[in-house]
C-alpha cells in the first residue's frame, strides 16, 4: 500500500467528500460566504438518471460586469474513495466552468444553463472524450432554448479565477466554456486562426470571458 494511500485511509472516512470539499474550498476563496445556488440531479446518473453530473452551482459575480459564474460538479471524483488516493489525475481531469451575462426574461433561478452543462456531459460520458484548454466544438444551436443567437461553439481555456487544484484524488483543471459565434468556429475549422488565438483576442476587452448570448 502506498503512502499516500495510507495517509488517505487515516484522514477520511467512508462519510467525507474529499474531492467536493477541495473544490469547496476553492468557491469559499473566491466568493467568500455569498451561498451557491445549488441545482441537484434529481436521479444520480449511476441509478438511472440522465445527467451525469452531480450538480451545477452557480453564484453571482459583480467582477468586471454583473453576471451568473458556473461550476459543474461530477467530472471529477468529489466523494470518498481510497482507489483514487494514488491518481495523478482527479476523474477526467477537470470541471468546467461558465460566465455569462444576465439575460433578460430569465427567471430568478435560470436552469437553460445547468441543463446545458449537462448536455456536454452526456457527450463526454458517451465518448468518453475529455476536454482540455483551447479545445473547441459546435453545440448544435444556441445555448438558450426558443433564443435567436448566433452563440453556438464554444471554445475552452482555464478559468482565471478557479484555475487548476490539487485534490485528495488528484488534479483538476477548472475549463471555462466560453461562448463563440458560428462564423467564428468556422473561421476555426478554416485555419484563419486558431482557438488560443480567438481566446487571446477576446480576453483583451473581456478578462474574464463573459458570454454574451447576443454578441454578434
Amino acid at each position: 500500500m502506498s503512502v499516500k494511500r495510507t495517509k488517505y485511509l487515516k484522514k477520511y472516512k467512508e462519510i467525507d467528500a474529499p474531492g467536493l470539499d477541495a473544490i469547496n474550498e476553492r468557491e469559499l476563496e473566491i466568493y467568500g460566504n455569498q451561498e451557491a445556488t445549488h441545482i441537484a440531479t434529481a436521479i444520480p446518473y449511476e441509478m438511472g438518471g440522465k445527467d451525469p453530473l452531480w450538480a451545477v452551482e452557480y453564484f453571482k459575480s459583480e467582477e468586471q460586469t454583473t453576471h451568473l459564474h458556473y461550476v459543474t460538479l461530477g467530472y471529477t471524483n468529489l466523494f470518498y474513495d481510497a482507489e483514487c488516493a494514488d491518481d495523478q489525475i482527479n476523474g477526467f481531469g477537470f470541471e468546467i466552468t461558465f460566465r455569462h451575462l444576465p439575460v433578460a426574461g430569465d427567471s430568478e433561478k435560470p436552469l437553460w444553463a445547468a441543463a446545458f452543462l449537462q448536455n456536454i456531459a452526456k457527450y463526454v460520458w458517451k465518448y468518453q472524450n475529455a476536454f482540455d484548454e483551447y479545445h473547441y466544438m459546435s453545440a448544435g444551436g444556441p445555448f438558450r432554448p426558443k433564443t435567436a443567437s448566433d452563440i453556438t461553439a464554444f471554445v475552452f481555456s482555464i478559468d482565471s479565477e478557479f484555475e487548476e487544484l490539487d485534490t485528495p484524488h488528484g488534479h483538476l483543471k477548472f475549463l471555462q466554456l466560453f461562448g463563440i459565434t458560428t462564423q467564428e468556429y468556422q473561421d476555426i475549422e478554416d485555419k484563419k486562426y486558431t482557438a488560443k488565438e480567438l481566446v487571446e483576442r477576446h480576453k483583451k476587452t473581456n478578462p474574464l470571458l463573459i458570454t454574451d448570448l447576443f454578441r454578434k
